[in-house]
């Protein structure tokens, strides 16, 4: 692959890009977020909590319903991932993620449609998904029935 001026000054601006991206509000709001969730020992400890009931989980399921700790694992599992969910730093994390992942959804959109109207971008978002029957992103071409 040979190096042009023409590759140098996508890669260039591409990097622009991405350093305003990093310097964008709602990537310093991921970041605060980011570093109060790991810092806070409570909500940490909502975190553990949670794993080792999911891992239990997993082992139950494996005998379903007739496992003979069935009921209260799933009780307490969904417990804990209630309380991880409640936990001010956990959704302020996932609000500032989504935050910096819609403006990284748009930004593909922008860079994939500007080079062709048939190009499928990746977003994982059916809010961007202009019809299709699918729920945008699938990038099975076509796998998934839709009519992209």
């Amino acid at each position: 692959m040979l190096a042009t001026i023409e590759r140098l000054q996508i890669i260039t601006e591409a990097e622009d890009l991405a350093k305003m991206i990093l310097q964008s509000e709602a990537a310093d709001e991921y970041r605060k977020s980011y570093n109060k969730l790991y810092k806070d020992a409570q909500t940490q400890e909502k975190i553990k909590e949670f794993i080792k009931m999911k891992d239990y989980y997993e082992d139950v399921q494996r005998f379903g319903r007739y496992h003979p700790d069935y009921k209260s694992i799933n009780i307490r599992t969904r417990q804990a991932k209630r309380e991880m969910d409640m936990d001010e730093n956990v959704a302020r994390f996932r609000k500032a993620e989504n935050a910096l992942q819609d403006i990284l959804d748009h930004v593909s959109m922008i860079v994939g449609k500007s080079v062709s109207q048939h190009i499928k971008v990746p977003t994982g978002n059916p809010f961007f998904a202009e019809n299709s029957s699918c729920s945008g992103g699938c990038g099975s071409g076509g796998g998934c029935s839709c009519s992209a």
